[in-house]
């Protein structure tokens, strides 16, 4: 494991970036899921639990906040309901974590659908800016339960996730979310900019 708050080209203390999330603040199946599961890894150490409140799917970064005019921001979002009009809500399960270097990551399936929306996100910010930001290629649609605070082995994270006995959860995506983020106390925090129904 390393640490996951690393400082990221571009990001400091008292940063924020705009950027495009699916969150999950009214499935409490997520809730339920995420809870069970940070009661099996917490007695591991070493992890920053996400609480239920900043549960997300990272879709697409746009800016930082003082680098892309609010104006420009607005625009997307204008850009973005056009598109995401054509794409249907969906459901989506959430199954057994996998253990990744800096973090507890819960793979989304099926992931179809979810890429579907990121696709017309990049779409939209493509009808406003020359360049869509972040590459269309690797993405990996997932909901992380916690971020690694330090060093060590992975494997007792491993073995915490493989002894849980943990149903699958449901979870509807109705909408998107164009938010405002930062992280500055070891965690994703955010305001909402714009939230954007599915079709």
């Amino acid at each position: 494991m390393r640490d996951h708050w690393w400082w990221r080209p571009g990001w400091r203390e008292g940063r924020s970036f705009y950027t495009w999330h699916l969150t999950f603040e009214s499935e409490p199946e997520v809730h339920r899921f995420a809870a069970e599961y940070r009661a099996a890894v917490a007695p591991v150490g070493g992890l920053d639990l996400i609480p239920d409140k900043w549960l997300h799917l990272t879709m697409q970064g746009v800016g930082f906040v003082g680098e892309i005019e609010q104006a420009v921001v607005t625009e997307i979002a204008m850009a973005a309901r056009d598109r995401l009009a054509a794409v249907p809500a969906f459901d989506v399960t959430l199954g057994r974590p996998v253990v990744d270097p800096e973090a507890i990551l819960v793979p989304v399936q099926p992931d179809e659908p979810v890429r579907a929306v990121r696709d017309a996100i990049r779409a939209a910010i493509g009808d406003v800016l020359p360049d869509v930001p972040e590459q269309a290629a690797g993405f990996r649609p997932h909901v992380s339960i916690g971020y690694s605070s330090g060093t060590g082995p992975l494997a007792p994270y491993e073995a915490a996730v493989e002894a849980a006995r943990i149903e699958p959860a449901a979870a509807r995506i109705t909408h998107a979310d164009l938010i405002v983020i930062n992280r500055d106390h070891r965690m994703y925090e955010w305001e909402d900019f714009a939230q954007i129904p599915l079709g």
